[in-house]
């Protein structure tokens, strides 16, 4: 929880930063690619997660690899980190940042879980009764995961709704074993 509060904190000042300079869209894009790029490469993460590498060399390094290819404003957010010791929560920011980038076009994320991929109608029915209910708009992520058996499993922020033949079974097996 503290993490993703600090997280929030740099992810706020970047996304201002970035709206300052009209760049939200390719800061945030820019920051997921610089992200991506670290993460899927073991040697280049353990280097920039390192203790032991000095933070001057990690510093050129980024600026060898990306200045000029990333907005300044990404790549300084990247030697900031990597000043204040804080490289660990880039993931974090970033995913900070993209919540920050949806509620500046006045959308929340949704992410709904289901047995089988939704054909487009039963998925559209399910996301327009939730923004009647809610009243918001929803950037939408289908998830299929087949040990659902049956039934939705929708999270908005940090809200749960657990319509799962799963979710029912882990219910009454708490049930069940609650009354022993």
């Amino acid at each position: 929880m503290a993490n993703q509060k600090l997280a929030r904190r740099y992810a706020t000042a970047v996304f201002q930063l970035a709206s300052e300079q009209n760049a939200v869209e390719q800061v945030g894009s820019e920051l997921r690619i610089l992200s991506d790029a670290i993460e899927d490469n073991q040697s280049a993460l353990n280097f920039f997660l390192s203790p032991v590498v000095n933070r001057a060399e990690k510093e050129s390094t980024l600026v060898a690899a990306f200045n000029g290819k990333a907005h300044p404003v990404a790549l300084h957010t990247m030697l900031l980190l990597v000043r204040k010791r804080r490289e660990g929560l880039l993931r974090e920011i970033v995913s900070e940042y993209g919540a920050l980038e949806m509620a500046a076009r006045g959308l929340d994320a949704l992410t709904i879980t289901s047995a089988k991929p939704l054909e487009a109608a039963e998925l559209h029915k399910v996301v327009a009764q939730l923004e009647k209910i809610y009243g918001k708009k929803f950037e939408v992520t289908q998830r299929v995961q087949p040990d659902l058996i049956g039934g939705l499993r929708i999270f908005m922020g940090d809200r749960r709704v657990d319509g799962s033949v799963e979710g029912r079974f882990q219910e009454l097996a708490r049930t069940l074993f609650a009354r022993n």
